[in-house]
């Protein structure tokens, strides 16, 4: 119960910051906007922060064409799959061009082949050189023509081939954008939720532990109310950058949402996992967060861990239920702590959700 009613307030204060933003600008409380807006204060797309916070610095407003322009840029789902139609559209110019080209080559052999049944009957009725030497001739000239479609044909393939393979490439810069969140540059919740799915899925067939991290950064709010979103975006990139350095391998780390992250940690047992959990909140609190336009010390960021190890019977949602509970249990402890289902602290966490 704990989790829900956090989750609520955060979301709520969202969509406050949203509601204030369309306010204080005067503009319409359209869907739109308040998209916008809403994303903005979560600090998840920081492209979109950044070119609001340009627009707004430059002209001290946003017009109707730049809240088109940023919602068509940065949210629209459109664009992904416009994207992807038009890689579609490219891929089957490729191939009809190729066809033709193959209809040619076969047309060509087609009429090769009845020249060479024409000149075989020409050669057994020719009586003098000068009709043999003109059999011949026609001959050569129609194998060069083969000749010429079959090499036309062969580099068109070639060309093809490079520009099917190009293509192909575009298609998994799309994909791979889609499952990227662009603030950090870690897997989205989309990506963290797919790459779970399989990891528990490879567990069970190996028989091998599976643990997960459940990660929140402490005091968040406070860095967005007492030194605005930008510095908020900092401390969620840093936090990105900190599991970077930290995860390796065939480990698996995604923002799962807000100031959420996730790590999925296959093949680890329990005791193996907290010992990586550590690792990461030493890791995230060695580092001094600066104000990037004054250089002003801003102080440590800290996380609360929450850790779960696969069990049997699990799905994904009560592996994830037990690392949140985990999560909750470390903010409730005092933060800045790593806490597993195996503490005591967790055990409380549950008696007090039930309560």
């Amino acid at each position: 119960m704990t989790g829900i009613l956090d989750e609520q307030e955060r979301t709520l204060a969202f969509a406050e910051v949203a509601l204030g933003q369309i306010r204080s600008l005067r503009q319409t409380a359209i869907p739109r906007n308040y998209e916008i807006w809403y994303v903005y204060a979560t600090g998840y797309n920081s492209a979109l922060n950044k070119v609001i916070n340009e627009t707004l610095a430059r002209n001290g407003r946003l017009t109707e064409a730049d809240l088109d322009q940023i919602h068509d840029t940065y949210l629209s789902q459109i664009r992904t799959t416009d994207r992807i139609d038009q890689v579609g559209a490219r891929v089957i110019g490729e191939i009809d061009d190729v066809m033709v080209l193959i209809t040619d080559a076969l047309g060509m052999t087609t009429n090769f082949n009845a020249s060479l049944d024409g000149a075989s009957k020409d050669l057994s009725l020719a009586r003098d050189p000068a009709a043999v030497k003109a059999v011949i001739e026609s001959l050569v000239k129609s194998t060069r023509e083969v000749h010429d479609t079959n090499k036309a044909l062969e580099e068109r393939l070639l060309s093809s081939k490079s520009e099917v393979y190009t293509l192909q490439q575009s298609l998994e810069a799309i994909r791979a954008e889609s499952l990227t969140d662009p603030l950090t540059a870690l897997g989205n919740r989309k990506y963290f939720d797919r790459a779970l799915m399989a990891a528990i899925d490879t567990a069970v067939k190996r028989g091998e532990p599976l643990s997960l991290l459940m990660l929140d950064i402490d005091h968040f709010k406070s860095f967005n109310d007492n030194y605005g979103h930008l510095t908020g975006d900092q401390v969620l990139r840093l936090v990105g950058q900190s599991l970077k350095q930290t995860i390796k391998g065939q480990d698996i780390t995604a923002r799962y949402g807000g100031e959420e992250f996730a790590v999925v940690l296959p093949n680890t047992p329990l005791r193996q996992a907290l010992t990586v959990a550590d690792h990461i909140r030493r890791a995230v609190m060695s580092k001094e967060l600066k104000k990037k336009s004054t250089g002003e010390i801003l102080g440590r960021v800290t996380i609360s861990v929450g850790v779960s190890m696969l069990q049997i019977g699990d799905d994904m949602e009560s592996l994830i239920g037990r690392a949140d509970a985990c999560l909750y249990a470390a903010k409730r402890s005092g933060r800045n702590r790593v806490i597993c289902e195996v503490d005591p602290e967790y055990s409380a966490e549950l008696q007090f959700q039930v309560a």
